[in-house]
């Protein structure tokens, strides 16, 4: 039985308008063609699970929006529009930019298949942890309602900042991020907020 993912419909109310109405169709054809499909949220996009598995992300962007089925074979075609975004159907700007209903239930059967078939799983290395910049450390300290966002900031949020303050050649270059970094942070903000949506 299929289930709704309440954070999911929020995710399209924060979209760009030409992309809810894409990200409401994905939705509602992957659905129509898969009756265990469960929803979630997984690094930050839509995700579509069966069986536990990702079958499918779609994610919607400052100009496209995009659809991304997951495993892929290595001996499977690759479409011709792969290239140029995330995703089997490229940067979608419109609902007719998704093929018809048949090829699209054709894939996400293909996709089921995979899963069904125990198609391999990727293997996420784990990454380095980042350390924290003592500079950071103490300018997070004198700051409150930074630290009290930064804390509450899942582990890759948090990676974000510190790997782009730590990156930072000269120590005024650091400093000057450590401003902005507190600034941002204040707000709520996540690193890369520019990009969001």
């Amino acid at each position: 039985m299929s289930t709704s993912e309440p954070r999911i419909d929020a995710y399209i109310e924060q979209a760009a308008p030409f992309a809810q109405p894409i990200l409401r169709e994905i939705r509602q054809r992957l659905h129509a063609s898969c009756g265990e499909l469960e929803e979630a949220i997984k690094w930050g996009m839509p995700a579509f699970l069966y069986r536990g598995k990702i079958l499918c992300v779609t994610a919607a962007f400052k100009a496209h929006a995009t659809l991304a089925f997951w495993r892929r074979d290595e001996g499977v075609a690759k479409p011709e529009k792969v290239g140029e975004a995330m995703g089997e159907f490229g940067k979608l700007t419109q609902v007719k930019d998704l093929p018809g209903k048949r090829e699209f239930a054709a894939k996400v059967k293909e996709a089921m298949a995979r899963i069904e078939a125990g198609a391999p799983q990727r293997v996420v290395k784990p990454r380095a942890p980042v350390t924290m910049v003592p500079a950071f450390a103490q300018a997070l300290a004198g700051h409150a309602q930074a630290k009290k966002h930064y804390d509450g900031f899942s582990a890759g949020y948090q990676r974000d900042y510190l790997e782009w303050i730590g990156d930072a050649k000269t120590e005024a270059t650091r400093d000057k991020r450590i401003a902005q970094a507190l600034e941002w942070l204040a707000e709520g903000k996540h690193r890369n907020w520019k990009y969001e949506k």
